[in-house]
């Protein structure tokens, strides 16, 4: 005998309403009413964090417009704020992240989803996923024990000795600056990116799989043939949330960047990232231009963060959509 499944609104729906006792549809009311005032929380509170952005940096950009972005000069003691090098070292250790993070992410998240025997493909999975919730001055704290000393004595060396000639990698090996920051970040959105190309790897049909092995392709053939080209696009979007992350981080960049507002060619001097400088110097913001510089800055990234994010989340559900429909 078949059973005929009911969605539980529609027989909620269907439910003869003047069987059910007052006390009850009362309750109901009042438990919908609270899930969605939950729900609108979720939209109120980033409207309500916009509305303060842009209401505490008024001041800032009446007087400096679009010309704040462009502006090289952070001089809070004579009002003259430019936050170029911030977006500089913001955009500088996100790349730096992203080359570095990207092929370690990928190779994972193909053994995870193809290749790794099933009785570690769980625990590794969950290891990766772990990386994630370790905080971010703990990374930092790890960086300046660890990271700092062997990039200072082994990597940096070896990358100016052999290519020093290149303004890119000119300079000292001090073991702290947008290269260093741009390691620990890549560190860090390893998990992300890595977790979401998993899950779009895995939506891929197993017949795509079973046909490229039909025809005789071998593991890397259809890897490269079945699965890679149908996960492009919430590939795509995993490495997009990636670099929403790397752009907002703020502790373990702070403690490895060196914080110094300039623009510099090469990779090895020290910077300064959009993060960093709110957390460093809101609580020494005196006077009204001054946290209204800083709020800008809160201002462009968040609005940056949140045009990723949406066009990252787009790609993923979007992409796994589609395969879970050719499933």
């Amino acid at each position: 005998m078949s059973t005929v499944e009911v969605p539980m609104q529609q027989a909620a729906s269907s439910a003869p309403q003047s069987d059910a006792p007052h006390g009850t549809r009362g309750a109901d009311r009042a438990f919908r009413a609270i899930l969605t005032m939950f729900g609108l929380t979720v939209l109120a509170v980033p409207a309500l964090m916009v509305l303060e952005l842009i209401r505490s940096s008024r001041l800032a950009i009446d007087k400096f417009g679009l010309g704040f972005l462009t502006g090289r000069v952070w001089d809070p003691a004579r009002e003259e704020f430019g936050a170029l090098p911030f977006v500089y070292g913001t955009v500088v250790t996100s790349l730096i992240a992203i080359v570095l993070a990207v092929p370690v992410s990928l190779g994972l998240a193909i053994f995870l989803s193809d290749l790794a025997p099933h009785r570690i493909r769980k625990p590794l999975g969950f290891m990766v996923e772990l990386l994630a919730a370790i905080p971010s001055v703990v990374y930092g704290f790890w960086g300046i024990a660890v990271l700092r000393p062997w990039l200072r004595d082994t990597v940096e060396p070896v990358i100016i000795k052999y290519f020093g000639y290149i303004p890119l990698f000119e300079g000292p090996p001090l073991g702290f600056g947008m290269f260093a920051a741009g390691v620990i970040l890549a560190i860090m959105i390893v998990p992300t990116i890595t977790s979401v190309s998993r899950e779009v790897m895995q939506a891929v049909p197993q017949l795509h799989r079973e046909a490229a092995v039909g025809l005789g392709a071998c593991a890397w053939d259809t890897i490269r043939y079945a699965v890679l080209p149908s996960a492009r696009s919430g590939i795509i979007g995993a490495i997009i949330l990636g670099l929403n992350r790397a752009l907002g981080e703020t502790m373990a960049v702070t403690m490895m960047i060196g914080n110094v507002p300039k623009v510099s060619a090469s990779i090895f001097h020290p910077g300064y990232s959009m993060a960093s400088v709110i957390a460093n110097e809101f609580v020494e913001a005196t006077s009204d231009m001054y946290v209204s510089a800083l709020s800008k800055i809160a201002l462009l990234l968040f609005g940056v963060a949140l045009l990723l994010n949406l066009f990252a989340r787009w790609l993923v559900s979007s992409t796994k959509s589609k395969l879970e429909k050719r499933a």
